[in-house]
């Protein structure tokens, strides 16, 4: 039998990216900002996972990012979301709730659970 925090472990590494894009999308965000929320839902293990998938992300042209100054010490690098980011985004969102559907209902039947 697979560990439960072996599955856990493989869906958020599925999900973490668009994750990250979702909470951006909500508005401009501070890298810490981003790990404290994903810590918060119990989604980032790691702050080490976080910042090569923020790298990645605005590689492939899915956010921008912005430096600003902080009162708290050194400058801040803010993200914000691309129309690139958005429509994957979008994308994701389509294809997540067909699939979060589709696993229910196997899921629901083999339990025999009718909701």
């Amino acid at each position: 039998m697979e560990p439960t925090g072996t599955i856990s472990t493989n869906l958020r590494k599925g999900v973490l990216e668009y994750c990250v894009l979702a909470m951006i999308g909500n508005g401009e965000m501070y890298g810490l900002d981003i790990a404290n929320g994903l810590h918060g839902q119990g989604l980032l293990t790691s702050e080490g996972t976080l910042y090569p998938l923020l790298a990645r992300l605005r590689r492939n042209g899915q956010v921008e990012t912005s430096w600003r100054e902080s009162s708290q010490g050194a400058p801040r690098r803010y993200y914000t979301l691309t129309a690139t980011g958005r429509e994957s985004l979008a994308a994701f969102s389509i294809v997540w709730n067909e699939f979060h559907q589709s696993v229910s209902n196997i899921l629901n039947s083999a339990t025999g659970d009718s909701r």
